[in-house]
């Protein structure tokens, strides 16, 4: 993400963990967030960084379909990533999350899996973390 003043800063999407590049629907995972961020004002909710010095936050954008000049960022790309399958909630990491976001999160990777979205076509899909 750029700045205002066009200072580089890392993100890390909070609540999701993507599939590796190698892995089954790597690749497609990681063209997908850039179709939803790039060239567009953002939103960073953070509070704290990782031991990578990346920010660790929920990116917020306007909707796609909004054809206003300024449009509100209600977009949730990390939810949006869950939707279509390109991610899994992570879990492990839901306390750090509100408990509205957890859920709504949760929800999301269900409905995906339910419509066999993305990454949950694959009969036997490998988490990230496996």
């Amino acid at each position: 993400m750029l700045d205002a003043d066009k200072n580089q800063h890392k993100i890390r999407v909070t609540g999701i963990d993507a599939p590796e590049k190698k892995q089954a629907f790597g690749q497609r995972s990681k063209e997908s967030m850039p179709d939803l961020v790039f060239d567009k004002d953002v939103e960073v909710v953070t509070s704290k960084s990782d031991r990578y010095g990346r920010l660790i936050g929920k990116v917020m954008v306007a909707d796609p379909s909004c054809r206003a000049r300024a449009c509100p960022k209600t977009l949730d790309a990390g939810q949006a990533q869950l939707t279509t399958g390109m991610a899994w909630w992570y879990r492990q990491y839901a306390r750090e999350q509100s408990a509205e976001d957890a859920g709504a999160y949760e929800f999301s990777e269900q409905e995906a899996r339910a419509r066999r979205a993305g990454l949950w076509c694959d009969p036997e899909p490998t988490a990230p973390w496996d």
